[in-house]
């Protein structure tokens, strides 16, 4: 993404807070990818909340979509492509109703999201590289050939599985950018992030990398670690500050303000900002807001 090079570009924040929001129940395993399949609309409208909040970047429902995932409920290998297709389809048609430049950045989530019991926080799935670059091969084909402007490969708790995803996309063409799930100066997993942010080296593909899904006061150090390690371009969407908790399925804590310390973060070389978990377009309209002051 050329805007890189001219300023902070702006993220949007939560699919899931935002289809919340709108009344939809997303308590299964599924979670937002089951409304491309039962309500597109919604995804869609969600985006464009987003877009006209002020995010230049949507990001699609794709988290949670997967070919075994949908195997599960007995959808096809070729009706999941095309929900994953559609996935990408919904993001572009939203940022047709709005003025300016927009772009869409095709999800990948972690093979832990397809688990649906928290994995995601943990890593160390027991797999084996070869099972994961399998997992990972096919969605990010589909979603690659799809035509976004960049993959988002995000929340990846583990150093062993972006590698695996590396693997998929070295040689592609397709730009992406690399986020991590982190506790402290560690992924999810327990990895350094000086190792994690490490594996992209070589991988031309990849114009960013940082973190999300994570507490915000975790993101300054990535930011700074990320700059070291890579010299690339940094990306970071934290949650609001609350804390799931996955036995109850519930969000604990304070949610104020994770807004106010994105200047910092674009100070420290962060070039796209937006929000994970409970962030919904109010806040990234804060968000927004408060970047646009600093230009």
């Amino acid at each position: 993404m050329e805007a890189l090079a001219h300023g902070v570009v702006v993220l949007d924040g939560g699919m899931s807070t935002a289809l919340e929001a709108a009344g939809h129940d997303l308590s299964d395993d599924l979670w937002s990818a089951r409304l491309l399949l039962t309500d597109p609309d919604a995804v869609r409208a969600a985006h464009l909340a987003y877009y006209r909040a002020g995010a230049s970047v949507a990001i699609t429902a794709s988290y949670q979509a997967s070919f075994s995932g949908f195997a599960r409920r007995g959808i096809s290998e070729d009706e999941t492509a095309r929900l994953l297709r559609s996935s990408v389809a919904l993001a572009r048609s939203a940022a047709s109703d709005v003025d300016g430049q927009r772009w869409v950045a095709a999800s990948v989530g972690p093979y832990g999201a397809v688990l649906a019991d928290g994995s995601e926080y943990r890593g160390r799935y027991g797999l084996t590289r070869r099972e994961l670059v399998e997992f990972h091969r096919p969605r990010v084909e589909v979603l690659r050939d799809a035509g976004p402007d960049v993959l988002a490969v995000e929340t990846i708790p583990d150093v062993d599985e972006a590698s695996a995803v590396l693997e998929v996309v070295r040689g592609s063409g397709v730009p992406m950018w690399l986020s991590y799930s982190v506790r402290g100066d560690r992924t999810c997993a327990g990895q350094p992030l000086e190792e994690a942010f490490g594996v992209v080296s070589g991988v031309d593909e990849v114009i960013a990398v940082g973190v999300n899904c994570c507490a915000p006061e975790d993101v300054a150090e990535a930011v700074a670690v990320a700059r070291r390690v890579t010299g690339l371009p940094v990306v970071v969407y934290p949650n609001s500050g609350e804390t799931w908790n996955a036995r109850e399925r519930s969000w604990t804590g304070d949610g104020g303000g994770f807004a106010v310390s994105a200047g910092q973060w674009a100070d420290a070389g962060t070039r796209l900002v937006g929000g994970c978990c409970r962030t919904g377009p109010d806040a990234i309209a804060v968000l927004a807001r408060e970047l646009a002051a600093r230009s």
